[in-house]
């Protein structure tokens, strides 16, 4: 099939729309706490972010992907994965149920898995629908750009709403100077302060990338430790396990055991049935999004 002729598979991550949406509002205390004493904001901004992607991107094809809690394999492997974290803020708690109610509201599967993060549910859902689909991944997490393929890109999210970076296999290249699947390296040697693993102490992004571009990947670093400076070669040396520990915690796990269905992610709600959804939560003023694209 024809890359013009495909489905085009916009693949949500959840977390990643809603945490933004929530901060947009909740620093200046706009909680839009509703008549059953819900806040909202959350909900309502992630709706927004949602439905002006659908009319930007026009997917045929939608999943809405989350995290299930904060244990996973990662936090098996490595004590401090993401210890640095706070607990997420009281006004956002009730909203993780509700925003996958109003997701459900426009018929979009709601996808996750216990023991997994949501970019592992989005990773193995790109790569087993690639052959049928053009996927699009929304997020506001430049993890997920190593997924990137031919048939995967990703858009993030940028300032405000409708404003997107999208890349593909050739923007990112040219952005980085490195293949997408080499970001998990890059992350093994740099580490992630956001989620809290070092990687190896003293190397940073600049002398990463260019360990990959001239080696390409950690064991072609490791085959060359004897042409690297000596400051290069004790840091790698003395830091060789973490390296290691690092790359797996990077990795988006694309195996993730889930079924998923791609006609079931066909995009085609009910006009009347969201707009029932949207007066029962109390939102106001989304009607002209929906608008935005007649789906009904």
């Amino acid at each position: 099939m024809s890359n013009e002729n495909k489905p085009s598979f916009m693949l949500v991550d959840g977390m990643a729309l809603l945490f933004r949406a929530y901060f947009a509002t909740a620093v200046t205390g706009q909680f839009m706490i509703n008549s059953k004493g819900i806040p909202t904001n959350g909900v309502y901004g992630f709706v927004k972010h949602f439905l002006t992607a659908v009319s930007s991107f026009k997917p045929t094809h939608v999943a809405v992907c989350w995290d299930m809690g904060s244990k996973t394999f990662r936090t098996e492997m490595y004590d401090g994965y993401k210890a640095n974290r706070p607990d997420a803020p009281v006004e956002l708690i009730p909203q993780f149920d509700l925003v996958k109610e109003v997701v459900e509201a426009f018929d979009v599967p709601n996808i996750g898995l216990a023991g997994y993060e949501a970019d592992d549910c989005i990773g193995t859902i790109a790569k087993s629908a690639k052959e049928e689909a053009n996927v699009k991944i929304l997020t506001g997490d430049k993890d997920i750009l190593q997924l990137i393929e031919d048939e995967i890109s990703v858009a993030l999210l940028q300032k405000g709403y409708g404003n997107y970076l999208v890349h593909t296999k050739e923007t990112f290249f040219e952005a980085n100077g490195i293949l997408p699947r080499q970001m998990i390296d890059l992350k093994a040697f740099m580490g992630d302060t956001s989620d809290n693993y070092p990687g190896v102490k003293g190397i940073g992004e600049k002398t990463a990338l260019k360990l990959l571009q001239q080696y390409e990947h950690i064991e072609g670093v490791l085959d060359n430790l004897h042409q690297l400076t000596k400051g290069q070669r004790t840091k790698i040396e003395q830091d060789l396990e973490m390296l290691h520990l690092s790359r797996q915690l990077a990795e988006i796990k694309c195996d993730v055991p889930i079924e998923y269905n791609l006609n079931d992610a066909i995009l085609n709600f009910n006009h009347e049935k969201v707009m029932d959804k949207f007066a029962e939560v109390e939102f106001r003023g989304l009607q002209r999004f929906l608008d935005l694209k007649e789906l009904a």
